[in-house]
């Protein structure tokens, strides 16, 4: 059988806006570990900037190159900023078009409930068109930029992290669940315009991960509670689980695969009901990777 270490190892660079932490963070490691050079946007302050290191030092030692801004991905002034310096990056090394993946793994959004008794405790305007700008719209500018300035072209893959929460609801989670929904949709949208240039979009729905984006949703213990006894591999997905399917995704062989939500969650978005070991098939269960 053969493993992902024994695999050709990619090439060029990725593109992960949110790399600092959770999906964006396990994906930039995991790229750099199959052979790709890394640029990464987040917004940190100074206390979790360690974490931050942290992965470029480990992104370093891979023996790759890792180009970090601490910005906000969602300014376009900020954005084109960094596109004008990766493109000039690339322009000294003499890849002008290397960029072969870009990850959007952004997650700031208000959670508030639509209504309320109160009209200050219920979503605004100005924070509703803020966590979709961040979390869905921003996807459209990124690849617009990164096509008109040919930075990704012919063989590029465009991942975006959805969740089960684009069609399902939870308490104070409207404005986030539309933005996964939206997000999906400009997945659909790109598939279909990008296909004639050879670039693939498809959206990665995780299934229940403890993240520092779950833990800010009110009530976040009930939800890794209910995900872990529902999901018939007997845990929650990890930032890891994603990363590893991230690196399958992203090579040559996956050229005719767009459009699509895929599902990476150990089976829990299947399962309707509480499973217990005597009604699953066997009861050895799966160790995080």
């Amino acid at each position: 059988m053969t493993t992902q270490s024994q695999s050709p190892g990619l090439q060029g660079w990725a593109l992960i806006l949110g790399a600092s932490s959770g999906f964006g963070g396990a994906a930039a490691l995991a790229l750099a570990k199959a052979g790709m050079h890394i640029f990464g946007v987040h917004l940190d302050r100074k206390t979790t900037m360690p974490n931050v290191e942290r992965i470029i030092t480990e992104i370093k030692h891979a023996g790759r190159e890792a180009v970090f801004f601490n910005v906000n991905a969602s300014d376009p002034e900020k954005r084109c900023d960094v596109l004008g310096q990766m493109e000039k990056i690339l322009a000294d090394r003499g890849e002008p078009s290397s960029v072969k993946v870009m990850l959007h793994s952004l997650a700031f959004g208000t959670l508030k409930p639509f209504v309320a008794l109160s009209p200050k405790d219920a979503i605004t305007p100005v924070q509703m068109d803020m966590t979709l700008g961040v979390m869905a719209h921003s996807l459209i500018y990124w690849v617009q930029e990164l096509v008109t300035r040919q930075l990704m072209v012919r063989g590029g893959r465009v991942y975006a992290m959805t969740s089960s929460g684009g069609r399902r609801v939870w308490a104070g989670y409207g404005a986030v669940s539309a933005a996964k929904a939206a997000l999906e949709s400009h997945i659909r949208q790109l598939a279909m315009e990008l296909a004639p240039i050879g670039i693939t979009a498809n959206a990665i729905r995780a299934g229940v991960t403890d993240t520092p984006a779950l833990r800010k949703i009110p009530g976040s213990q009930e939800i890794v509670d209910t995900a872990m006894r529902l999901n018939p591999s007997g845990r929650l997905t990890t930032p890891e689980d994603i990363a590893e399917i991230l690196v399958t995704l992203s090579r040559p062989e996956t050229y005719w695969m767009t459009g699509n939500v895929i599902g990476v969650d150990g089976g829990e978005d299947v399962v309707a009901f509480f499973i217990t070991p005597s009604t699953a098939v066997g009861t050895e269960r799966p160790t995080p990777a």
